[in-house]
């Protein structure tokens, strides 16, 4: 799968996570894209490391979506974790 492949795949990704996390986030979609393509390293290497399984590099692989979509996950978890509701004062 090329950088193109990636974009996308983390696009769609960071999302999916988003409307499972929602909240204020900052970003738009470049933030997304980021949160997605950072995500989907991020489980890919969880599920390398720890769950002994390792991503398929193909774009229609099912456990590369679930680690990507998990990964972008535990970064909106810790984006907020770190910064807290700070976007919703005003």
């Amino acid at each position: 799968m090329g950088i193109i492949g990636w974009i996308v795949l983390g696009l769609i990704a960071g999302t999916i996570a988003k409307v499972l996390l929602p909240g204020r986030d900052p970003g738009g979609i470049i933030g997304t894209a980021v949160t997605g393509v950072v995500g989907a390293f991020l489980g890919g290497w969880i599920s390398a490391k720890w769950l002994d399984h390792p991503i398929n590099k193909s774009f229609f692989d099912g456990p590369t979506w679930i680690a990507a979509i998990g990964g972008a996950l535990i970064l909106l978890i810790a984006y907020r974790l770190v910064f807290g509701n700070s976007r919703d004062r005003r």
